[in-house]
């Protein structure tokens, strides 16, 4: 937090709290109208961005800027933080300069003794010492500032419109932040949620650093982010430990949703189905946090559920297409089927298009209020350091316990499930995966790889079957049209059968294998 200071030239603070929206062009004009009040401040920013040649500053997520605000030049860095809307961020105000438009020299010793600074050496220490910083890019921006005061919290709203320059390319900024400079942070969500709801702004986690970079290397978008396990405190209250979880499942969330949201880029990234496919994957670790602990959960967290299944299941069509597709459309190919084309997936009636669909109001709402559940509570009782650590690791045992359980003992009848019971067996697999991978660093290391190696074969050999089963689905359908479709109906009757001696074996030996939170 902030501490009451303001944002400027002599702000020093080291963790910057902000969100970050882009505008739809058709609620500019309105958005604009709201923030220039007769209180805002217009102030023009114009900034150079550095990194070594391999972009490695850029890699790790950091940011190295010299700005000039206004007449005064500012030495600016910045590095991830423990949440999307959080950022470790160091100011060192230069003075005014002689000549506005000469760009002052960079020396990296001014952030020296603060946690930015300390992850600038080290991303500097990995590459070398002979790797030189050079400008790879510039911003020129008209700010339009004003404070709010919401929900005891003060709050800066900024319009930031303008360019960033690269060489000759140009890229249009147009976007508004919300930062907190002081109070609790569900304030400044509830106050975005409501600038959401009124000008249908979309939550952006990409900053102009990143795209600057982007920019500079000729790229529309990062590659796709993929999800990592937290490193969970052992002596952290059981509230804090899932506030953290629920913060790492939603990393990746925002990160792809943000491309995917983007208009202006989709067409550039449409091909790569792997920013959906990360996108869906971080949204079954985020339902695994409230469907495995949802006990240990606020009321009001657990709630979000409904919400995040119906958007996971919107999102879901086109994904198991682009699967039979890379799998078993080639498999079947070699094996001489005939060609039958497949009929293009039936959308339903007005349904919005997937960059629409995450632009949605109600979708970033529903980003807001998950932002807002893996905010970490205040320290209470409940933390007290002698009995913290058993006490986390317990509830959680206990919670993965009673899911290991049933998966056992679906496991040990999978001849005698139904195909909807097989399909709750993989998804309760897929949980129990995702719930184990976000705690994993509360376990011993080496029995929680293994334990994860036999979920992942269990849900693999599953999820081959599930695949067979809606292509033989499909494929008979079309046989009533089309006789040459009987091949592969055919065909992949006999690939289901030839899969359930591998897929009885996975489940077999995952109910073998110790868990590993039985001797933690």
């Amino acid at each position: 937090m902030r501490g009451g200071q303001r944002r400027g030239t002599m702000r020093r603070m080291a963790t910057e709290i902000e969100l970050k929206f882009r505008i739809l062009p058709d609620r500019l004009a309105a958005v604009r109208r709201a923030v220039a009040t007769a209180s805002a401040r217009v102030q023009p920013l114009a900034a150079a961005y550095f990194d070594t040649p391999g972009e490695h500053l850029a890699r790790s997520r950091v940011a190295l800027r010299l700005r000039r605000e206004g007449a005064v030049w500012v030495q600016t860095l910045k590095a991830e933080g423990a949440s999307a809307i959080q950022r470790l961020e160091h100011n060192v105000p230069l003075g005014a300069a002689a000549d506005a438009g000469v760009v002052p020299a960079l020396d990296l010793r001014r952030h020296d003794g603060t946690e930015a600074g300390a992850a600038l050496r080290r991303v500097l220490a990995e590459v070398g010492d002979g790797t030189a910083l050079a400008e790879r890019y510039a911003t020129d921006i008209q700010r339009t500032s004003r404070l709010l005061r919401s929900g005891g919290a003060r709050i800066e709203l900024a319009l930031d419109e303008g360019v960033i320059r690269a060489g000759g390319r140009r890229l249009a900024v147009c976007e508004l932040e919300f930062e907190l400079l002081d109070g609790p942070p569900q304030a400044l969500l509830a106050l975005a949620a409501r600038w959401v709801n009124r000008f249908g702004l979309v939550l952006d986690v990409r900053s102009k650093s990143e795209r600057g970079h982007l920019l500079a290397a000729g790229r529309p978008a990062s590659p796709p982010t993929l999800g990592a396990a937290p490193r969970l405190t052992a002596r952290a209250a059981p509230a804090q430990a899932l506030a953290t979880m629920l913060t790492a499942a939603l990393r990746p969330v925002l990160a792809n949703a943000s491309v995917l949201a983007d208009a202006d880029i989709t067409d550039a990234v449409a091909a790569d189905a792997e920013y959906l496919h990360q996108l869906r994957v971080g949204l079954r670790r985020v339902r695994s946090v409230l469907a495995v602990f949802g006990p240990l959960l606020p009321p009001a967290v657990v709630a979000l559920a409904p919400a995040l299944a119906a958007l996971f299941d919107a999102l879901g069509d086109q994904r198991d297409r682009d699967a039979l597709a890379e799998a078993l459309w080639p498999a079947l190919t070699a094996a001489g089927a005939p060609l039958v084309e497949l009929p293009p997936a039936a959308p339903a009636a007005n349904a919005p298009s997937l960059t629409d669909r995450l632009a949605a109001r109600d979708t970033q709402r529903l980003w807001l209020a998950l932002l807002g559940a893996g905010w970490p509570p205040e320290p209470s009782a409940e933390a007290a350091p002698v009995r913290a650590a058993p006490a986390l690791r317990a509830a959680l045992g206990t919670a993965l316990g009673a899911l290991h359980r049933q998966v056992r003992r679906d496991a040990a009848r999978l001849a005698t499930l139904d195909e909807p019971r097989r399909h709750r067996l993989r998804r309760r697999i897929k949980r129990l995966r995702y719930a184990t991978e976000l705690s994993s660093t509360l376990w011993p290391a080496k029995a929680t790889t293994a334990f994860l190696r036999r979920l992942q074969r269990a849900q693999t050999a599953l999820g081959d079957d599930q695949d067979a089963l809606m292509a033989t689905t499909l494929y008979r359908s079309l046989a009533a049209s089309d006789p040459r479709a009987w091949f592969a109906v055919g065909w992949l009757t006999a690939h289901r059968e030839a899969l359930a001696a591998p897929c009885a074996s996975a489940l077999a030996r995952l109910a073998r294998q110790p868990a590993p939170w039985r001797n933690a």
